[in-house]
């Protein structure tokens, strides 16, 4: 894998504390990282046709079978370990039941559970929301809608996952070492995950830097991960699981791609 984006410019892109760290590449410059607070400040101040690849899912169905909407049951064997980084999201209408804001520890919790008893009645098997997948649904909601919004945005917007992205890097092999360890960063697995990412053409001094504030080392580091997988993108390269991708009633596509 390689940064050669055939002239386009390219950004990774994934969630953090401040909002969404984007690590961009615009042909002929060095790779620059931002954090913005909102995903449509961060499609409007970079080229309009730039390939945008981010650790987030897009495309909600209205039911959800075993394992998920589909691509999470797709991409779990393939990055062995790392399983549980991929979350199963539920159903458009679960997705959207508690929107917050959760005042207190005891709130957010109900939210969770309120959340989870629609998920089971829109999935067969009946199935909950982990409270890590919970966590997600702002973004989730705030990305959906900007691309039911924008068509036009959502036409170079991918969905992918960062281990996903290690593993095209690691030559189709699961990187085994976690990037954190009971919510701690590894140091290890940071380590061999920035090497396979200047291996694939990321700057050394760039991989290494610190992260932007409101973006932890982690986010960071997924984002130039997002990066690779939109180089691929934009090279006609990247393959989606799965292929062809599926459709939620809205038209966005269900798919994660590498």
């Amino acid at each position: 894998m390689t940064l050669d984006a055939a002239g386009r410019a390219i950004a990774g892109v994934d969630g953090c504390k401040g909002g969404w760290v984007a690590v961009t590449l615009r042909p002929g410059a060095a790779p620059e990282v931002a954090v913005d607070r909102q995903f449509a400040h961060l499609v409007d101040r970079l080229p309009s046709d730039t390939v945008i690849a981010v650790d987030m899912p897009i495309g909600l169905p209205d039911r959800i079978g075993n394992g998920g909407r589909g691509p999470e049951s797709l991409v779990r064997p393939m990055i062995g370990m790392r399983q549980s980084s991929v979350f199963s999201i539920p159903s458009r209408a679960a997705v959207y039941a508690e929107r917050g804001p959760f005042p207190s520890l005891a709130d957010l919790y109900a939210a969770h559970r309120a959340a989870s008893e629609i998920a089971r009645r829109t999935s067969d098997p009946p199935r909950g929301v982990s409270i890590q997948a919970f966590g997600l649904f702002a973004k989730i909601r705030e990305l959906d809608a900007l691309l039911r919004e924008r068509r036009t945005i959502a036409a170079r917007v991918y969905e992918s996952h960062p281990e996903l992205a290690f593993w095209r890097l690691n030559g189709a092999r699961p990187v085994e070492t976690p990037k954190k360890v009971r919510g701690q960063v590894n140091p290890p697995g940071m380590n061999e995950r920035r090497s396979l990412l200047v291996a694939g053409g990321l700057p050394e001094s760039f991989a290494s830097r610190p992260p932007p504030a409101g973006a932890a080392a982690d986010d960071f580091l997924d984002a130039c991960a997002m990066l690779m997988i939109a180089a691929r993108i934009a090279r006609g390269e990247a393959v989606p699981f799965p292929d062809p991708p599926g459709r939620d009633a809205h038209g966005l596509p269900v798919a994660i791609w590498a």
